[in-house]
């Protein structure tokens, strides 16, 4: 499988049960000024995309990363969000550059409450750091009886189609959905060819890349399986226009005018690194249909997909969402793999800022 260019080879993963990995790094974000209510909130979240096997939003990738924002004052430990703008069903809310692990849940959350309410709610958050991974805040809403869609504006790394330069972010957009006895439908992706995480995680594993994820430096497609070379661009989904790129072009330009434009910012090119936007819609399912044929039919459709007769080889039809539930019923009941390096990394952050740990 493609995915597994991205994980973790066995024999060299050590597995780290959940609540080690979480007590460490909830103790870290307590070390460098956050409360304990955002510590353990931050924490669920990269702890979600680890458990579902999301590696490329989960610790391994992202904690370096907001450690060096904290250290060069990009995140705001302690931010006092505000909305600075509302209607009945809307909001606009600006962030104070909070970590967006634990800012965005609120975000999301204030879109359940308005939908509670008007029966839809829609949240934009700006002046907003990284939030992790999108399906996170998503999954939120399937609680409440509703679906739940989140995008955000991030990583200035894709080339617009027949472009020589990065425009647009990687811009992902995720819908969650329940589906009774079914796994829930969970979508996550980028408008990128692929998370720009996972080309971090194939470098640091020495993995290569497939033909149209990635450019040169004058924003030439590869077009050949690769190693990833030291400078890059990304290309949208789609990789060339003759794959369907403009595709993933436009929906990466729409994402930037939800999450951005509409909230009062200019474009994402035009904005500093580490600024970035966000957007939650809540759809109540009761205010649409009747709640319990909403979920019969779900289940139909995932049903049907699922036991859709796979083609010649191929072992079986997936849709969003199973694989990452069935991984993370693994991953709770062995442990999360990670690569030594990493756990070897939360030691020593640990140890830096006078932290405790359990690894």
């Amino acid at each position: 499988m493609a995915e597994d260019r991205f994980t973790v080879p066995e024999h060299l993963a050590e597995r780290v049960p959940e609540e080690n990995m979480r007590f460490t790094v909830e103790s870290i974000f307590r070390a460098v000024g956050m409360s304990s209510e955002d510590a353990a909130q931050g924490a669920d979240t990269l702890l979600y995309a680890d458990l579902r096997g999301i590696d490329s939003h989960g610790v391994s990738n992202m904690f370096p990363i907001y450690m060096t924002w904290f250290r060069d004052g990009l995140i705001n430990p302690t931010p006092t969000p505000r909305v600075v703008r509302e209607a009945a069903a809307v909001a606009s809310i600006d962030d104070d550059a909070g970590l967006g692990l634990v800012t965005g849940p609120r975000g999301m959350d204030l879109a359940i409450a308005k939908a509670e309410e008007c029966g839809i709610g829609a949240v934009s958050v700006t002046n907003g750091r990284h939030y992790g991974a999108a399906a996170y805040h998503a999954h939120r809403a399937i609680g409440h009886g509703m679906i739940g869609v989140s995008i955000t504006i991030g990583g200035l790394m894709v080339v617009p189609t027949f472009g020589s330069k990065p425009m647009v972010g990687l811009n992902p957009i995720a819908v969650a959905v329940g589906g009774g006895d079914e796994a829930p439908f969970v979508f996550d992706a980028s408008m990128s060819s692929v998370a720009g995480n996972k080309i971090r995680i194939a470098r640091r594993l020495g993995s290569t890349v497939p033909p149209g994820w990635i450019t040169d430096t004058k924003g030439e497609p590869i077009l050949e399986e690769s190693l990833v070379p030291e400078e890059f661009f990304m290309l949208p989904t789609g990789g060339t226009r003759d794959g369907g790129s403009h595709k993933g072009y436009g929906l990466a330009t729409m994402v930037d005018v939800l999450c951005g434009i509409l909230a009062g910012n200019p474009p994402g090119f035009l904005r500093p690194g580490g600024d970035v936007s966000h957007h939650f819609l809540a759809y109540r399912i009761d205010a649409f249909c009747d709640p319990d044929e909403f979920t019969d039919h779900m289940q139909t459709l995932l049903g049907g997909l699922r036991q859709t007769p796979p083609a010649i080889g191929h072992e079986r039809v997936l849709y969003a969402g199973l694989r990452e539930h069935e991984i993370e019923q693994e991953r709770r009941a062995i442990g999360i793999p990670y690569h030594p390096d990493v756990v070897q990394y939360f030691r020593d952050t640990a140890a830096e800022v006078g932290a405790e740990h359990r690894l």
